[in-house]
């Protein structure tokens, strides 16, 4: 596996008043050699010239957040990323590769959950090359490598746990974000490490259930959470009516058998219980009419 090597470069900027003052004073020798007809003088001085004018092609620019990795025929000599203009062996070849941190949206996939649903995911990617020599050697095409193996890791990731959890322990897409960002994150570095790249944050930006269940799943959400309600109501007005006995015993108010309690706690359930108003009756009579 190959590995960044930083490389240290030339000044550019004192490479451009060094070169361009070479080529002034290999051009004045050169007059003079063709003036004095110095054969030798004029075809070294030539020559000179040549090597100067490729010299230029030395110039290059690293950007904030960039680097430039450097090949010598085809050989890896180092990266360079100090910033500003720089000069380095003309015959090196120079790849730009962005440092810069980026994010990446999957598209919406349609996959099954640990359970066999149906669903439909994504998920947001932040990322960012840390090792520029294993993102253009290691892959062929670094930032397409880092698309499709992010939709990789999410299928397995969404296929490995539960849309909804069932029991206290498990962990499920909708009910555990964060956890289930964690793994993916994970997940998603594992499959990257080999190209250089640094998995900032990856996060679930898409869930719900496929089109074909989803009204399904609908009803069955809402049938869980009007019995969750009924519950918790039901307990509250049993501790309401508890307390209810409570008070008047303790208070002396009126003493009932069981037959009246019995029908005090039915018509105190309905009246908590109920989902319309309770519309009471007056009694006029007789406290047992």
């Amino acid at each position: 596996m190959i590995r960044e090597i930083s490389r240290k470069c030339a000044s550019g900027y004192l490479a451009l008043l060094v070169i361009p003052a070479l080529n002034i004073v290999d051009a004045i020798l050169f007059v003079r050699s063709a003036n004095a007809q110095y054969i030798p003088g004029i075809i070294g001085f030539a020559l000179a010239g040549v090597v100067i004018v490729i010299c230029y092609k030395g110039f290059f620019m690293v950007h904030p957040n960039q680097a430039k990795v450097l090949q010598l025929f085809g050989t890896y000599v180092g990266s360079a990323r100090e910033t500003g203009l720089r000069w380095a062996n003309p015959f090196f070849s120079k790849v730009a590769v962005s440092l810069r941190v980026r994010n990446f949206e999957s598209e919406v996939l349609k996959v099954n959950d640990s359970s066999g649903n149906p669903i439909q995911i994504a998920a947001v990617v932040v990322w960012k090359v840390v090792d520029s020599a294993e993102a253009v050697f290691e892959v062929d095409d670094y930032t397409s490598f880092v698309k499709i193996q992010t939709e990789a890791a999410l299928r397995n990731l969404a296929t490995s746990y539960p849309y909804e959890t069932h029991g206290e322990n498990e962990i499920g897409l909708r009910s555990d974000p964060q956890d289930i960002a964690n793994k993916l994150k994970v997940e998603v570095q594992d499959r990257l490490d080999k190209a250089g790249v640094e998995v900032i944050e990856a996060r679930i930006s898409h869930l719900a259930y496929a089109q074909e269940i989803a009204s399904a799943m609908l009803k069955r959400q809402q049938a869980q959470a009007i019995v969750a309600a009924r519950t918790q109501i039901v307990d509250g007005a049993v501790g309401m009516v508890k307390m209810a006995l409570e008070e008047l015993r303790a208070q002396d108010v009126v003493e009932l058998d069981e037959e009246r309690k019995a029908a005090m706690v039915s018509n105190l359930m309905v009246v908590l219980c109920g989902e319309e108003n309770a519309r009471p009756v007056l009694n006029t009579g007789s406290l047992h009419m």
